[in-house]
């Protein structure tokens, strides 16, 4: 292949990418504006039509801002491409560090990371404090806004300069299988920061306390108990202190493995709703829905870069992406690859949506199970309801995005078991 065509393959699949996201995205916009007028005959006697329109409105000014970030991102992308911005990146940073060229390397990849962070600023900032707040669910003042966002650039500094760091030592240095210790090496990695995450790095972000003693806490230790399920902890996080919108979730494994609710989701919901709400989420787990996805992606991010490794020995790989001149092949090489894949991997998302909407309706069918199927309908047409989420979304533009199944689909079998 040469550069011109390698060129050429790129800007063709950005392109068709991008006007996959706006053709499904006008698609989600008018299917939900078409029935904005009136709640489905399904949740008419438990969804006000108020909040049937708020929901389509928020989905809409979602959508909206969505095909905004495309084009931007998309922008952004090209402009580290082919427009050389990686090349003066690279060029700036040889300039300063002509004999060091593992920090420089490293300093290339991290200035690339802050650049296209301070780039989505803006965006961030508008989500959270225009569309979040017009809509009623941004509880977050602009100094924990910030103080989260120099959190999190702490964080990943800490945990992601070491790692590439490894990285590309390991890729100059461990021959032409560098690729498989490169995998071995991000492994670890993610296993260390999934067992991190509950004790060590969330608590940065939120406060967790034990769930109270009351009936809530008996219910779902009696659900526990029948299911054979035995955490280490029960909390409760302040999830309210940034959001209106409520959730549940397990995190970490072994020792550090936790059951979490946000406070939003206790005071919403009453006591049969949230022990269904936990079975639905105990059903991942026991139905190994969390380790499958683990095992998805260890075999997706092999694939990947056993890809990276026949590419980075093609200069043409380099050459197309607007490097002309490549003096830190390594840093180069990751870099590129992961600002390009996704415009070629973005038709692959269906099949990866499918897989978490089976995983969903099999959660649910477990939750029928060990707890009471009405209760947990009633409890999802609350968060529907709470969290503004659409009850007629495009069928297209759902399959394609959606990692949860329409709320008409769920409840009707959940109504049916």
């Amino acid at each position: 292949m040469t550069p011109l065509s390698f060129s050429t393959l790129f800007v063709a699949a950005l392109a068709v990418s991008l006007a996959l996201r706006y053709w499904l995205a006008g698609r989600q916009v008018r299917h939900v504006a078409r029935h904005r007028g009136a709640v489905p005959e399904a949740f008419a006697q438990r969804v006000p039509l108020h909040a049937h329109q708020r929901a389509a409105d928020y989905t809409v000014a979602r959508v909206r801002l969505g095909l905004l970030e495309a084009a931007f991102g998309s922008a952004v992308l090209v402009g580290f491409t082919l427009l050389g911005g990686l090349q003066w990146l690279q060029n700036a940073w040889l300039a300063l560090l002509p004999d060091a060229p593992l920090l420089r390397q490293v300093l290339l990849v991290g200035s690339v990371v802050l650049v296209g962070g301070l780039f989505d600023l803006p965006m961030d900032w508008y989500r959270q404090f225009r569309l979040e707040q017009r809509f009623g669910f941004n509880r977050m003042s602009l100094r924990l806004w910030t103080a989260d966002l120099l959190r999190g650039a702490a964080i990943g500094a800490a945990l992601g300069l070491p790692l590439a760091a490894a990285a590309l030592w390991l890729m100059r240095s461990a021959g032409q299988s560098w690729w498989l210790w490169v995998w071995a090496l991000w492994i670890a990695f993610s296993l260390l920061v999934m067992w991190l995450y509950p004790s060590v790095i969330a608590p940065l972000f939120n406060r967790f306390e034990p769930l109270p003693p009351g009936p809530v806490r008996t219910r779902v230790e009696a659900l526990l108990t029948r299911c054979g399920f035995a955490p280490r902890g029960l909390f409760v996080m302040d999830g309210s202190r940034r959001s209106a919108h409520g959730n549940a979730y397990f995190t970490g494994f072994g020792r550090a493995r936790r059951i979490v609710f946000f406070d939003t989701l206790l005071s919403r919901l009453d006591e049969d709703e949230i022990e269904a709400v936990l079975a639905h989420e105990l059903g991942h787990f026991r139905l190994k829905h969390i380790r499958k996805r683990i095992l998805l992606g260890m075999a997706t991010s092999l694939a990947g870069l056993w890809l990276l490794g026949l590419l980075a020995r093609q200069p043409w790989f380099y050459q197309g992406l607007g490097v002309g001149a490549p003096v830190d092949f390594e840093a180069l090489a990751l870099l590129l690859f992961f600002l390009a894949l996704p415009v070629f991997a973005f038709p692959l998302q269906p099949l990866f949506s499918l897989l978490s909407r089976r995983h969903e309706f099999e959660a649910d069918a477990f939750a029928a199970r060990n707890a009471r199927a009405t209760a947990l309908a009633s409890a999802l047409v609350k968060l529907y309801e709470d969290n503004a989420a659409t009850l007629t979304p495009d069928p297209l533009h759902s399959a394609f995005h959606d990692s949860h199944p329409p709320a008409a689909q769920r409840i009707g079998r959940l109504l049916a078991a």
